[in-house]
């Protein structure tokens, strides 16, 4: 693949452009979670990625920032990025220092080759003949999906405890009132259910509450479709 992974010189434009369609398709084609980060990382590399010198040097605010998140959720963005190994940190931000990533691209193919017909019969010979007789590894976006919450995590309600930190954190008062006696019974495919002390705080968090619950659990399960209480 070395020709694949030239980011300056003559092509160099054309490429970046299709890596970027590759990643798009990837988020397309995928769950909440792994959309989610397709568009933060998209934003990234359009905006701020340094293509000469090859590395992405963006502080954790200035993400936050872009991607109208906190830094909370920037930290585990990045963590989940590297994780995937689509961005790989080639020096760690330390005392006030900012991280430097390098883009692997080598993964990027991975990830976006089963998309690549799907964009058009040219762009699939296009990016075969960059690749050139390198076999891509072709992995499961599931994978991905399913590496978001590990079985330790999930055995001791790791993701819901932090949603509860965020609400706590939010309003005190009000998740003293509502949310503190709520009970997780699992999140399956972007729906959540609960078990709630009452019909009444069930209907009060429907009707008053949901938004803030959505968006805390977005920040750790992902995309939120539907709330059940059991």
């Amino acid at each position: 693949m070395q020709n694949a992974t030239r980011l300056t010189g003559p092509g160099a434009a054309s490429f970046k452009y299709d890596l970027l369609a590759g990643l798009s398709v990837v988020g397309l084609a995928s769950p909440g979670v792994m959309m989610t980060s397709m568009t933060r990382l998209i934003s990234l590399l359009t905006a701020r990625y340094n293509w000469k010198r090859d590395e992405l040097c963006v502080g954790q605010r200035e993400m936050a920032r872009m991607w109208s998140v906190n830094e909370r959720t920037v930290k585990r963005e990045i963590k989940r990025l590297t994780g995937l190994e689509i961005l790989v940190c080639t020096r760690p931000g330390v005392r006030g220092r900012v991280a430097v990533y390098r883009l692997n691209i080598a993964r990027i193919l991975e990830l976006s080759e089963p998309g690549w017909a799907l964009i058009g019969p040219d762009f699939e010979q296009r990016m075969r003949e960059r690749v050139g007789n390198a076999a891509v590894k072709v992995i499961s976006l599931q994978d991905y999906v399913n590496a978001r919450v590990t079985p330790a995590e999930a055995e001791s309600n790791a993701p819901w405890d932090r949603v509860r930190e965020d609400l706590a954190r939010a309003d005190t008062a009000v998740f003293a009132a509502w949310f503190d006696r709520l009970e997780f019974e699992g999140f399956v495919d972007g729906t959540l259910t609960l078990k709630a002390p009452s019909r009444f705080v069930e209907r009060y968090i429907e009707t008053h509450l949901a938004r803030q619950l959505r968006s805390a659990v977005e920040a750790e399960f992902g995309t939120m479709r539907a709330l059940i209480f059991v």
